[in-house]
């Protein structure tokens, strides 16, 4: 059971990990080309700003249900029920 305990704390360190980096390479490229475009155009930067956090709330949302599903992962582990029924050592 310690094996699957284990590697379930990888998958959460993997989940929340992946979806950070991921969220942090998407913002920093949506705030250079927000930049960019409020450059070359500058009456339109306003409504590329509200687009933009639009977006940004977007991307935070994937990282916030990537860390719910990691918390679930981690306090309710339904994989140890699993191998506890396949061993028979479920009581």
């Amino acid at each position: 059971m310690d094996i699957v305990i284990g590697l379930t704390a990888i998958a959460v360190a993997l989940l929340i990990g992946l979806g950070a980096l991921g969220v942090g390479i998407g913002m920093g490229l949506l705030g250079g080309r927000f930049l960019e475009g409020a450059a070359r155009q500058p009456e339109l930067a306003p409504m590329l700003q509200t687009k933009m956090f639009i977006v940004v709330a977007l991307l935070d949302a994937v990282a916030m249900i990537g860390v719910g599903i990691a918390l679930f992962f981690a306090f309710a582990n339904p994989f140890v029920a699993q191998y506890l029924a396949a061993t028979g050592a479920g009581g």
